[in-house]
C-alpha cells in the first residue's frame, strides 16, 4: 500500500550551522535500523526532509516498528508515490489513496500541497482547491474543515510526488552518537535500564558494566542483565556489556569494614572499576539508574559519599523520578517483564540490614584504609578478568 516514508524530527531543525551532521547521523541509524528488516531501502535527505524508499516488496509495520526504535525520529508518515509525474495521475492517485485508505468516508478532511519542484505546472493553492474539489465529487460524504480537519491529506512534489496522511509516533530525542558516549552501570533491576535508555535518547553512545558475583548470583543472573542489554541496543545500538567478577572484592568489604556502611563501599568499588573502563573507552561520562530517597546508598548523603570517587561527570536521568514513572518507562521500553525476574544481582546479596543513611565521606574514606593491604590486587584481578560481551538487539 506504500512506497515510502518521510521522517519527521524536532531539535534537530533548530541546530543552525551544525544541522547536517546532526541530519547526516540520523541517516545512518535509519540505515542501520532497517538491516534488520526484509527488503531493500534507499534512505536520503534532501530540502529539509529525511526520506526512506522501498526499492523492492516489504512489510510497512515492520518497517514502522525499526523506525520507532531510532532516536532522533518524532514522526513517520507512511506515503504513496505517484508513478508519474503529471496533474491527471495525482489526481488520480489523491482519490485511489482516499477511497483505500478511509473506507469510512463520514469524516472532515483539508488537503494541503507543498510544491518543492517550480517546473511543476499547478501551484501549491490551486492543487489545494482542485484536489479537494475532486474528492468532493467523487466522494460526497466527505465534508471539508480547513480549522481542525480529522484527515490531513499533505502532497509533496519534489523530484517525485509523494501522498501521506498519517504521522506515527515515533521516539524523538538525537541520533545516538552525536553527544559521545558513556558507561552506565547495569543491574538486572528496573532503574538503571531505563536510565541508560533515557541517556541514549539523547545522542549519547552507551557502553556498560556489569558486577557479577558467582556463585553468590547466577548465571541467570548474569544473563538476565544480559537480556536488559538487548532490550536497551534495540534503540541505542550494540552495546559493548564489561562483565566483572566483582565476589572478591565484596568479600573482602564484608569481612573488613563495618556492616552498616558495606552498601556505600561497595558503590563507591564499582564507581571506581566503571571510571576504569569508561576511560579506556574514550568515554566522557558514568550513568546510574539512582533516584533521590529510593533506597538507603540513594541519599544526598550516599550520593555524595559515591561521587567523592570519580573523576569524571555522573549522569543521574532518574533522579528526579517516582517509581511509577520509571516502571511506566520500563514497560514502554519492553524492559519490566524482564527486570523482575527472580534472579538476584550482587547489590541485593551482599546489602546491609541497617545502612547507613547519613554517610560522612570522612568516615567511609578511614573505614575503606582497613582494605588497603588486598584491594590494590583484588582490583587489578577483577579488571584484568573482565569479560567484555558485544551485545546486539537482535544477537
Amino acid at each position: 500500500m506504500f512506497q515510502a516514508f518521510l521522517i519527521k524530527y524536532g531539535e534537530i531543525a533548530i541546530k543552525g550551522k551544525n544541522r547536517h551532521l546532526f541530519e547526516d547521523a540520523l541517516v545512518r541509524q535509519i540505515r542501520n535500523a532497517l538491516k534488520a528488516v526484509e527488503g531493500e531501502f534507499k534512505t536520503y535527505k534532501t530540502f529539509g526532509r529525511i526520506f526512506v524508499e522501498g526499492l523492492s516488496d516489504f512489510d510497512s509495520e515492520e518497517v514502522i516498528e525499526a523506525l520507532q526504535k531510532v532516536f532522533g525520529i518524532v514522526g513517520i508518515c507512511p506515503m504513496r508515490k505517484v508513478t508519474e509525474k503529471n496533474y491527471d495521475a495525482l489526481k488520480a492517485e489523491v482519490l485511489k489513496y482516499m477511497d483505500e485508505v478511509y473506507p469510512d468516508k463520514h469524516r472532515t478532511f483539508k488537503v494541503r500541497c507543498r510544491r518543492v519542484d517550480k517546473g511543476f505546472p499547478v501551484d501549491s493553492m490551486t492543487m489545494n482547491c482542485d484536489l479537494g474539489d475532486a474528492i468532493l465529487t467523487a466522494y460526497p460524504d466527505f465534508k471539508v474543515d480547513v480549522k481542525n480537519p480529522e484527515i490531513l491529506l499533505e502532497v509533496e512534489v519534489r523530484e517525485e510526488i509523494y501522498i501521506y496522511s498519517d504521522t506515527i509516533p515515533g521516539p524523538g530525542g538525537m541520533p545516538v552518537g552525536v553527544s559521545g558516549k558513556a558507561m552506565l552501570l547495569l543491574s538486572g533491576g528496573i532503574d538503571s535500564p531505563v536510565a541508560g535508555w533515557m541517556t541514549a535518547k539523547r545522542g549519547v553512545q552507551v557502553e556498560a558494566v556489569y558486577f557479577h558475583a558467582p556463585p553468590y548470583t547466577s548465571e541467570r543472573a548474569k544473563q538476565k542483565v544480559v537480556d536488559l542489554a538487548k532490550k536497551v541496543a534495540a534503540y541505542a545500538g550494540p552495546i559493548r556489556l564489561h562483565v566483572v567478577n566483582f565476589t572478591d572484592i565484596q568479600l573482602a568489604i564484608y569481612e573488613k569494614c563495618p556492616h552498616d556502611e558495606l552498601t556505600i563501599i561497595m558503590r563507591r568499588y564499582m564507581m571506581r572499576i566503571a571510571e576504569h573502563f569508561a576511560k579506556a573507552d574514550n568515554a566522557q561520562a558514568l550513568i546510574t539508574g539512582e533516584s533521590i530517597g529510593q533506597v538507603a546508598s540513594q541519599t544526598m548523603y550516599s550520593l555524595a559519599c559515591t561521587d567523592d570517587v570519580c573523576t569524571m561527570p555522573v549522569f543521574r536521568p532518574l533522579i528526579a523520578m517516582d517509581k511509577i514513572d520509571i516502571i511506566e518507562i520500563s514497560e514502554k521500553i519492553d524492559t519490566y517483564e524482564t527486570s523482575i525476574l527472580p534472579f538476584e544481582d550482587c547489590c541485593t546479596i551482599f546489602v546491609a540490614k541497617h545502612p547507613v543513611t547519613k554517610p560522612k565521606v570522612s568516615v567511609i574514606r578511614k573505614s575503606e584504609n582497613r582494605l588497603n593491604e588486598v584491594i590494590d590486587e583484588l582490583m587489578a584481578k577483577a579488571i584484568e578478568t573482565t569479560d567484555i560481551l558485544e551485545v546486539r538487539a537482535d544477537s
